[in-house]
């Protein structure tokens, strides 16, 4: 029965995302109301009070286990975006014994181990599976149960959160004790319209969010954080490939390089995290730039960002509120931790964002500290929420399964290890990945990369 599935949305509080859960949850309601069944339990994730760690679902399994434990059949979980057929997500779910352990969802893989998955399964990565969260995913209720009962003897560890995907199929197998993931062909990420579609539950569709015109090219200020020694190597590539789509930028160094040029902020280079040089940014950005320049993007050096993507996807969100996007990663989220923009992959503030920020009294605890993680606790600490989107890369192509990656328009990937830069953001970052190089038109295969 439809009543026995509690839908679960892993939704956002940032208006552009909450709206868009809001509208999934009332078409799920309006399918269930038109079968004339009685009407499922659908839940967001951002309303769940007192979890800031929501996102990362398995603080909520007790939970669940309590409320749903006893007349429910099944969790599902989706995505904002992801399309639901009801009446085949029913008949799907119908083809499990709801009473046993299930773990259910479209399987990804790595094919070579990866410094995101901490180089898990290292001999032979493909042999666990992980859920596509855009396609949906779904526990049944007795294994829901079972991991609440976990969670109780043995809290989670106050340690990260990378990809949660892969995090939450290895707590479920437990070192092999557990369930694996059962992969369902009907749980898909073709695009509704598409033929592949008509046996599907589940949709997704691939995009890069619009809403309206493109922000213009001077909305949005661009910082990159160098360093004397990478003036050489890593600057020249940034010039090879996105500078020439970005209207405002400016590099900031320990060593002013007239031939670049970089900008001396008067802060040493340090080996670990750069919260002093980030901060310094952060106070030039609102103290020297236009203040009619509502947006400010950082990045690394070794980051290569599609700017040009990035104002498409700057049309859905407000500049008034105070904004902080990029790649979400969390910390210490089982025990009140925070979550945080991973730097690498490019983090982007509102000027409300920065202004709320620097009013404040939440600074570095020193020079070296990780600036993305103090942002992250700072921003947690005035309650201004995080905004994730999956199309900020924290690592490269290569280190995320390529069926993931075929449903996204992918806005930024991160560092230069073992890859050919110029050559991955003309594969898949380029304006036109046909763009004209030096007066050639260059145009790569993904499947090299």
């Amino acid at each position: 029965e439809l009543k026995e599935i509690v839908f679960i949305i892993q939704s956002q509080s940032n208006s552009f995302h909450s709206k868009k859960a809001e509208d999934l949850k009332r078409g799920i309601l309006k399918q269930a109301a038109d079968l004339g069944k009685e009407l499922p339990t659908v839940l967001l994730t951002h309303q769940m009070e007192g979890h800031e760690g929501a996102w990362t679902i398995l603080p909520l399994m007790r939970d669940f286990s309590v409320t749903y434990g006893r007349n429910s059949s099944w969790i599902f979980f989706c995505e904002e975006d992801t399309g639901i057929q009801v009446v085949k997500l029913l008949e799907t779910l119908g083809r499990f014994d709801g009473s046993k352990e299930w773990f259910l969802g479209k399987a990804l893989y790595d094919e070579e181990s990866t410094i995101i998955h901490h180089y898990a399964f290292a001999e032979n990565p493909t042999v666990f599976k992980f859920p596509d969260f855009a396609a949906g995913w779904a526990l049944s209720i007795p294994l829901v149960n079972k991991l609440a009962k976990k969670l109780k003897s043995e809290p989670l560890k106050s340690d990260f959160t990378i990809d949660l995907k892969h995090e939450i199929a290895l707590y479920i197998w437990q070192k092999g004790k557990g369930p694996h993931l059962t992969p369902v062909p009907e749980f898909c990420t073709d695009d509704v319209n598409s033929y592949k579609a008509d046996h599907c539950a589940t949709t997704f569709s691939n995009f890069l969010p619009l809403c309206g015109e493109p922000v213009k090219k001077e909305d949005v200020f661009v910082a990159v954080k160098t360093c004397q020694k990478f003036h050489g190597d890593r600057i020249p590539v940034v010039k090879q490939t996105w500078e020439r789509e970005a209207a405002l930028i400016e590099y900031y160094s320990d060593y002013a390089d007239a031939s670049i040029p970089t900008i001396d902020l008067g802060i040493p280079n340090t080996d670990r995290g750069h919260c002093g040089k980030t901060f310094a940014i952060l106070e030039r950005f609102l103290n020297h730039s236009s203040p009619r320049t509502p947006w400010l993007v950082i990045v690394d050096d070794d980051t290569l960002i599609s700017i040009f993507r990035l104002r498409k996807l700057l049309s859905c969100y407000d500049p008034n509120e105070p904004v902080f996007l990029g790649e979400r990663y969390g910390y210490g989220l089982g025990t009140g931790g925070y979550s945080y923009i991973t730097g690498g992959g490019g983090m982007v503030f509102s000027r409300i964002a920065v202004q709320k920020l620097l009013a404040s009294k939440c600074r570095c605890y020193s020079m070296d500290a990780p600036d993305d993680m103090v942002l992250g606790m700072c921003f947690s600490g005035l309650g201004i929420p995080i905004t994730h989107s999956p199309l900020f890369h924290q690592a490269r192509p290569m280190d995320y399964p390529k069926d993931y990656l075929s449903h996204q328009i992918p806005v930024s990937f991160h560092k230069h290890w073992n890859i050919d830069p110029v050559k991955v953001y003309f594969t898949w970052l380029a304006p036109d990945t046909e763009e004209p190089l030096n007066g050639k038109k260059v145009g790569y295969n993904r499947e090299d990369l």
